[in-house]
């Protein structure tokens, strides 16, 4: 009594595939190009330290490492073979442009500030308009009010007057316990 419900589902199953099968070779190429514009939304990854190139002029060579700390905050990577360097980087990935990276090393003599090495850093402007170019493809609408505009609101005209109701007289209702006794 099971066995034939299960058959039949089993070739029902294998009908669908087979249909599912041979209509991806019935997808052209507007259909293709309809599901290539589809894609999940990604959201903004922005990662590690991001060094401006402020805090980069403001590095001077012999500077402790605490001063260096200071300026830059604590690097991701200090590793334990390179104990004379701090690595700070920085990545950042959108959704349609090429993900970004930058990298700025620190290379210390003891505990004094040799050179610094790494890609040229952007200034903190330069960093907010780059996070802010995406939102800015919406436009702003101007939120003032001319002198013409007003005019058109002008002050509502007083209604007829209409006859005030009197309130219904309030119901009394039982109590909702029981008397004690």
């Amino acid at each position: 009594m099971f066995l034939p419900s299960l058959r039949g589902a089993g070739t029902a199953l294998i009908l669908v595939v087979c249909a599912a099968l041979g209509a991806c070779s019935s997808i052209d190429n507007r259909t293709r190009s309809l599901f290539a514009s589809l894609s999940p939304y990604q959201i903004e990854v922005v990662q590690g330290n991001f060094v401006s190139k402020e805090q980069v002029d403001a590095l001077k060579p012999g500077m402790a490492r605490e001063q260096v700390r200071d300026i830059l905050g604590t690097s991701l990577l200090q590793s334990v073979f390179h104990a004379e360097r701090w690595d700070y980087v920085f990545t950042l990935k959108r959704q349609g442009i090429e993900p970004q990276a930058r990298q700025l090393t620190v290379f210390f003599n003891g505990d004094v500030l040799d050179h610094v090495a790494g890609d040229p850093m952007p200034s903190e402007s330069e960093f907010v308009g780059l996070l802010a170019h995406s939102r800015s493809a919406k436009a702003v609408p101007v939120l003032e009010a001319s002198v013409a505009s007003l005019k058109d609101f002008s002050a509502p005209t007083p209604a007829a007057a209409t006859p005030v109701t009197q309130p219904v007289a309030a119901v009394s209702y039982p109590p909702l316990e029981a008397p004690a006794r």
